[in-house]
């Protein structure tokens, strides 16, 4: 039987192809990584402050917009299992470069923004952790720059490192999340907690649809990054095969940690 670890020489587009270390697992994890991380922790007070005791609503709206959009990238990507994502699917639909540079461009800037925001979370609260005194300025900078660097320096030694510290990287946010959740199923049980409130609208001035509707817009941010991962298909093993039902399960999987 043929090692499906290596990819062929060439694409279907003549291009030189990449390795493909990602099985069913790997992937997996990697998209619920993805999708997982800072939001979910920083968004949740805000949807709450806009529809209430009711919060799970925005965010099981919010699934179900993110599970359309998903349908159309799997079709996307198992006609062209190729790197490049949106950028791809735009020259294939266009075939026009300077629209495919835009999207391309709009992407990355995308992934920049969303990285270094949450480099300087993650160095406000080292600065915490450590009782460093640089709440703000240049060294809440520096530490991001650094982390980013390592972060750079892993991404540039292969797929395969990356995805391992991504695994690990997610099994810390989903241990932190299911605490969370572990806490509050707790509090319930010895009857410290108030199971009616999630039923309870409280929408200030509002009309309920729209805050539902206000809070489906924080909430769908949490949802985001499952698309990434279809950058990653030319580095999995029988994309075709594979990604629909693993980037199904993972945003199932996640769906269901935030509802």
């Amino acid at each position: 039987m043929a090692d499906t670890t290596e990819a062929p020489d060439r694409t279907e587009d003549g291009q030189p192809s990449l390795k493909r270390v990602m099985g069913p697992g790997l992937l997996l994890l990697f998209i619920i990584g993805d999708i997982l991380g800072t939001g979910i922790y920083a968004l949740t007070g805000q949807v709450a402050a806009q529809v209430g005791g009711v919060v799970w609503l925005p965010f099981l709206v919010a699934f179900l917009v993110a599970l359309v959009t998903a349908f159309s990238y799997l079709e996307l990507v198992t006609k062209y299992p190729q790197a490049a994502g949106a950028a791809l699917y735009t020259h294939k639909a266009f075939g026009v470069h300077f629209i495919t540079f835009l999207v391309a461009f709009a992407v990355m800037s995308s992934g920049i923004t969303s990285a270094s925001t949450a480099a300087r979370a993650f160095s406000a609260n080292a600065a915490d952790v450590f009782g460093l005194d640089i709440t703000d300025g240049i060294g809440i900078t520096l530490i991001g720059l650094g982390f980013m660097s390592l972060v750079a320096l892993i991404n540039h030694r292969g797929v395969g490192e990356s995805v391992k510290a991504n695994v690990l990287l997610t099994c810390v946010e989903l241990t932190g999340l299911l605490i969370v959740i572990g806490v509050g199923v707790w509090a319930l049980g010895i009857g410290e907690g108030d199971f009616s409130r999630v039923t309870e609208f409280d929408t200030g001035d509002r009309s309920v649809v729209g805050g539902v509707i206000a809070a489906t817009g924080l909430a769908f941010f949490a949802m985001v990054g499952f698309e990434d991962s279809v950058n990653m298909a030319e580095e999995c093993k029988q994309p075709r095969k594979i990604f629909p039902k693993v980037l199904l399960a993972g945003l199932l999987t996640t769906g269901l940690i935030y509802v």
